[in-house]
Formats: C-alpha cells, sequence, structure tokens
C-alpha cells in the first residue's frame, strides 16, 4: 500500500497549483479523511479565505475572530469540533512558523494518537506545497486578497521576507498597514548562523514613489549584508545609493540593527527613526542614549553603530513612527507606553509573537476609527524566551 504522503509528493512535481486543493483532498481520502478544505488567510490577517478546486466542499470565508477555524490560526492550536455526527479537525497551515492558513479536516471518528501524528505530518507538507506553488503561480495572491492592492503596495508584498521566522533562541515577526495600500513603510531581516539582521525603513511621501525609493532601500541593504559589511557600511552605501538615484528631498529613516544570538549583544544605527524598544518581561527598558544620525540619503559620514547587551527573554521593538504618531479621533496619539502595554497584555494572555503582531496592527486600525493617517509597520524579536516551541503544529 502507498503511503498517502509518498503518493502526494509524488503527484505534487506534475501538478499544475490551481489543481492543489484537489490533489490534497484526494490524497486525504487515504488517510480516512472524508473531507479537506484549506484556507488561507488574507493580506489583512482577518479573513480565512477557502481555497477552491474540483470535488473539494464548497465553504463560506470564515472569520478569524470568533470562529475555531480562526482560534486554530491565532493560537497555534490543534481544535476538534463534531458537526453532523461527524469530527470536524482545524489545523494550521505553517510554513516553519510561518502561519499560512488553517485545513479542516473531516473525518468519521476521532483520530488516535497515530493517526493524529499522520496528519500533522500531512498538513506540514501541504503548508510547503503552498509556498513552493505560490512562486510560480498568481492563484494564491488573488485569493488572498479581498480588495484591490494599489502597485505600491504589490511591489511591498513582494519585497517582504516571510512576516515570521523563527528558530532557536529567535522568532522574528513583522506587522505593516495599510495591507492594501501601503507605500514607503517596509523591513526586512536574515539570520545567518548567530547573526541575526533586520531593518524597519519609512520612505518619505506615500504611494508609488515611496514605495520605489523603499524598493531601492532594502535591494542596498540586502546587497551590502550579503557581502558581509558592517553596520555602518551598510547604513553608508544604502545612503550612497538612495543620494545617487533620487533627488535631495527624498530620504528614508530607518533603524538597522544586528543581534549576536549567542550572547545578546545588540548593535544598531539609527537613521533619524523612533528609537528601538525592549520589553523586559512586561517593563519596557530604554536602550543606552543614542543620538540619530541623519536620514539615509542625506547623511554626511559613516554612522556610529550603538550596543547594548540584551538579557535572555527580552523582546526588541522596531517600528515607524505610523505606529506611536497614530491619533485617536480626539487627537491624542497611540505613543510607545501605549505600544509597551499591548505587546505586555498580549504576552500575560499567552498570545503567540505573529498574534500579539496581528492584534497590535488591527488595533491601530480601531484606535484611528479605521482611518489610517500614515503607513504603519512593526517588527518584534524574541530571543531566548523558549516560547518558540508554542508555534510548531
Amino acid at each position: 500500500m502507498t503511503d498517502p504522503l509518498s503518493s502526494l509528493l509524488r503527484a505534487a512535481h506534475l501538478m499544475a497549483p490551481a489543481a492543489l486543493a484537489a490533489t490534497v483532498a484526494t490524497h486525504g481520502r487515504a488517510l480516512g479523511i472524508a473531507e479537506t478544505v484549506l484556507y488561507l488567510a488574507d493580506y489583512e490577517q482577518v479573513t480565512l479565505l477557502p481555497l477552491p478546486g474540483e470535488g473539494v466542499p464548497e465553504r463560506q470565508e470564515l472569520l478569524i475572530e470568533g470562529t475555531l477555524a480562526g482560534r486554530s490560526f491565532a493560537r497555534v492550536e490543534v481544535l476538534t469540533g463534531v458537526a453532523d455526527g461527524r469530527v470536524r479537525l482545524w489545523m494550521p497551515l505553517l510554513n516553519g512558523v510561518q502561519r499560512l492558513g488553517v485545513a479542516e479536516l473531516t473525518l468519521r471518528t476521532a483520530p488516535d494518537d497515530d493517526l493524529q501524528a499522520r496528519l500533522r505530518a500531512f498538513i506540514s507538507l501541504i503548508a510547503e506545497l503552498v509556498v513552493v506553488n505560490d512562486a510560480y503561480t498568481d492563484v494564491f495572491a488573488r485569493l488572498r486578497r479581498r480588495k484591490t492592492l494599489s502597485l505600491a503596495a504589490e511591489m511591498q508584498w513582494e519585497l517582504l521576507p516571510p512576516l515570521t521566522f523563527g528558530a532557536d533562541r529567535v522568532v522574528i515577526t513583522g506587522g505593516l498597514e495599510p495591507a492594501y495600500d501601503v507605500g514607503g513603510d517596509s523591513f526586512d531581516y536574515a539570520v545567518n548562523g548567530d547573526l541575526a539582521d533586520l531593518m524597519v525603513i519609512d520612505s518619505v511621501g506615500h504611494g508609488l514613489p515611496a514605495a520605489i525609493l523603499a524598493s531601492v532601500a532594502i535591494s542596498a541593504y540586502r546587497h551590502a549584508r550579503r557581502n558581509m559589511l558592517d553596520l555602518p557600511d551598510i547604513a553608508a552605501e544604502i545612503d550612497a545609493t538612495i543620494a545617487g538615484q533620487f533627488t535631495g528631498s527624498q530620504f528614508a529613516t530607518a533603524v538597522i540593527a544586528r543581534l549576536d544570538l549567542s550572547t545578546g549583544r545588540l548593535r544598531w544605527i539609527n537613521a533619524g527613526h523612533p528609537e528601538p524598544l525592549i520589553l523586559r518581561g512586561t517593563s519596557p527598558i530604554a536602550p543606552p542614549r543614542c543620538p540619530p544620525s541623519r536620514p539615509l540619503g542625506l547623511q554626511d559620514g559613516k554612522p556610529v553603530a550603538c550596543e547594548v547587551r540584551l538579557e535572555p527573554g527580552d523582546r526588541l521593538l522596531l517600528y515607524t513612527d505610523g505606529i506611536t504618531e497614530a491619533r485617536s479621533p480626539d487627537g491624542e496619539f497611540f505613543g510607545e507606553r501605549r505600544l509597551a502595554d499591548f505587546i505586555s497584555s498580549g504576552l500575560a494572555a499567552g498570545d503567540p509573537a505573529p498574534e500579539m503582531v496581528r492584534r497590535l496592527m488591527r488595533r491601530l486600525l480601531t484606535y484611528q476609527a479605521d482611518q489610517l493617517q500614515d503607513d504603519a509597520s512593526i517588527v518584534v524579536l524574541e530571543w531566548a524566551t523558549g516560547r518558540e516551541q508554542r508555534l510548531q503544529l
């Protein structure tokens, strides 16, 4: 008897991406799954959208808030329900620790431990197939957009790394809004051996011109980083690139950071940007005073890196001013204190890092009565918290 996972993997080699849902459902039946339905999260991470396919039962989109499917996605948990006398499992689709959506599996009886383990392997393979196929199809990107992306937002989403990465000792997760119309805000990260590199950037202006500047800056950052330059030299290369390609009225503020995962040594350069925020437990810790250099594109010399030593369990927050300067209808800023309190309350509630960031972006929209005055982006890095195990299926 052919193993269903091996059979699915073989079928995937020549599978058209649009056939993924149907192919998965067919191979799921060999595991005793009566119905398999895949859902992908939309760009705002508000809704779970079913992936259609031949022979796949029709489903409605589901809100992440207030549904079993949404709770499975948010908490990275396998949840069980009963409908029409059959067992329904909700399992998160994870690429590493990146949340893609959920799978709905309908079985005639509750699975034993052995079948549970096989189902987890089955769902993990499906998530990998979604990511691999997404590289050469528009099927998933079209499904995930509940409205049209602006051209600037299309560019930014194509430029972004996965929203969440996790490994031993580190979890990095990011978010940005407005998801369908973001312009000048962006972020990037990479983990190479014991070093985690991060950048959060805010390009001057709005729309397409800001997105083009951000794209050039991120590309220059990756070029310098991959050439193994030190932080001051990375900043200098980005600065020279912006200055050489754009007029003097165009620039970008940024924080460029590097964390040694073995020691907790954090170095960063602040180019006219909001200061990094460190959370130790639930208390914000002000990093050592570090006067910012001028914005990228306007610098008059190589900047000097600042330094601090993190403690195990610390969280580093890098963000743009669209977070802290978000205004309520009565004009009150969201502020650093409210940002720190929100992350702390998420920790107390047991939210995994990507869920804290998702809920933060929703809170920002609510705080501004769903009318963002500026792009808003954030990257949260958790170092040596031990919580990375919670992001596994």
